[in-house]
């Protein structure tokens, strides 16, 4: 799968972002496009952002006004939600809405290095691998999975920075949104992806810089959004993946746990349960998902 003069869709969801950070991603883009052009890696390329904010976080004016100043790099859309979709469901919506053979998912403040679009696509021109997703390196907090150092290999990709085959989104119908609203959408994604015999490819020579908030004593800072969903997302993992035996765990951790958000998330699965609304589960030989100290994965080290 030679990667040469493909059109590219970079995406992203917008959740109540600040605007200067995002103009200041769009900068770092407009760099790494250019060479991805000059290199000839890529011919067509769309920067297309879903928003939603309970309030826009741009005007149509105001993305008139970027197009008009990086219009030579690509086509900046921008489409309102009017609701928050989530994570899963607003990539899946931008998917839709073009064609390209590739699509870039990234955070709303990611910043490229100049040749990061350059280094993600070189594991696609290996026709020995087939290679279904390629990450980027994130600083200045490189994600702690484990991964082969010689050929790059890992479980999963964080989509903060990602570079997809378009054919291989589709293969897996895109994002499990019905069962992931925020987090462990990419992790479920690449086990999805790795089901249909592609690999997982990290790419420690494409950069990005990703900006995370940090506690005095050097840790994740993390909203209560983020608390209860990756919550949530711990016992859907479970149970989607075949593994009643940790989602029993977790379910026994969480009731017996005086953490509320803890008790909230157990609410709503057991919820989902009474309904029928859980996902159809998958990997009962457990060839694909790894669950291994609270991690979906082997760690390098531990944040």
């Amino acid at each position: 799968m030679m990667l040469r003069k493909k059109s590219l869709q970079i995406q992203t969801v917008l959740y109540n972002n600040e605007r200067a950070r995002i103009i200041r991603s769009i900068k770092s883009i407009a760099r790494a496009v250019d060479f991805a052009i000059h290199d000839q890696i890529f011919e067509k390329i769309t920067l297309y952002y879903g928003d939603g904010s309970q309030q826009p976080v741009f005007t149509d004016q105001e993305i008139e006004k970027l197009n008009e100043d990086y219009g030579e790099y690509f086509e900046i859309n921008y489409d309102c939600f009017e609701s928050n979709l989530g994570s899963a469901r607003g990539h899946n919506r931008l998917a839709r809405h073009s064609q390209s053979d590739y699509i870039m998912i990234i955070n709303p403040d990611i910043l490229l290095a100049p040749d990061t679009l350059k280094q993600l696509s070189e594991p696609y021109d290996n026709l020995k691998q087939k290679v279904g997703i390629v990450e980027a390196k994130q600083l200045p907090i490189e994600h702690p999975k484990f991964y082969n150092l010689k050929t790059g290999e890992t479980s999963w990709a964080s989509t903060a920075c990602v570079l997809i085959p378009r054919p291989v989104f589709e293969e897996v119908n895109g994002f499990d949104a019905d069962t992931f609203f925020l987090y462990c959408d990419d992790v479920d994604f690449s086990w999805m992806v790795r089901l249909k015999g592609y690999r997982i490819i990290y790419q420690p020579s494409a950069v990005a810089f990703h900006d995370k908030t940090l506690s005095d004593h050097g840790t994740w800072k993390t909203s209560d959004a983020e608390d209860y969903y990756s919550a949530e997302a711990g016992l859907l993992m479970a149970y989607k993946w075949s593994r009643p035996d940790i989602l029993k765990d977790i379910i026994t951790y969480f009731e017996n746990s005086d953490i509320s958000y803890y008790k909230a998330a157990v609410k709503e699965f057991k919820r989902r349960q009474q309904e029928d609304e859980l996902p159809d589960q998958v990997d009962s030989n457990h060839k694909i998902g790894e669950f291994i100290n609270s991690n979906y994965g082997k760690m390098r080290f531990s944040l």
